[in-house]
């Protein structure tokens, strides 16, 4: 099926710019995203070939930060006597 698409001028930079990186037609990136983006299942959803994780994964916009604080449990008490209560039921 043959359609028109118009991009913001932000896509239409990446699409050229992946284009000349890969030495893909830019018609070739457009129709790998949309048939990705509806899981159309006459494709493979293989990833293509990028040079490093880093193309391909998003960083966090926080850096991870473990809250959790341990709690001291008094003598002879376990964590199963906590979960094992007649009040949960």
């Amino acid at each position: 099926m043959a359609t028109n698409l118009r991009l913001s001028e932000a896509a239409a930079k990446a699409v050229k710019a992946e284009a000349k990186r890969s030495g893909r037609s830019q018609q070739d990136i457009i129709r790998e995203a949309v048939d990705r983006y509806l899981a159309a299942p006459e494709r493979d959803a293989v990833v293509p070939e990028r040079s490093s994780l880093r193309d391909i994964i998003i960083p966090p916009r926080t850096p991870f930060k473990h809250d959790i604080v341990p709690i001291d449990l008094p003598e002879g008490v376990t964590s199963l006597d906590l979960l094992d209560r007649e009040d949960r039921f």
